[in-house]
């Protein structure tokens, strides 16, 4: 149970790489006022989706204690950058200020991850 574990939070790191690389390489062009969604973003969060609640499924299935105020903060904050990833996907421009929420929210989700103990 513990290596499938590790090999989702594995999974999960991976997805939560994709979605902030994917608005890394776009902050040049939010900029401009050209940034887009790229499909690493849009990848990278279901990928997180999928991941975390395996994860809180697992450790609830071993018998570990979950703290379920925080993965439903971190879901509801995925569940809008999915939203807004999801919707904008096809646009080839988006406004600074919402492009810029996407990477605020992602940002808040990992250092809700690391700092809420």
């Amino acid at each position: 149970m513990e290596a499938l574990t590790h090999f989702f939070v594995g999974l999960h790191i991976v997805g939560i790489g994709a979605l902030l690389g994917g608005f890394m390489t776009q902050m040049k062009a939010m900029g401009a006022g050209e940034a887009r969604i790229v499909p690493a973003m849009l990848h990278g969060a279901l990928t997180m989706l999928v991941t975390g609640v395996a994860l809180v499924g697992l450790n609830e299935a071993d018998g570990q204690t979950v703290n379920h105020i925080k993965i439903g903060v971190k879901l509801a904050l995925l569940v809008v950058i999915l939203g807004l990833v999801y919707v904008k996907r096809d646009e080839e421009r988006l406004p600074a200020p919402l492009f810029g929420t996407i990477g605020l929210l992602t940002v808040a989700n990992i250092f809700i991850a690391v700092m809420w103990t």
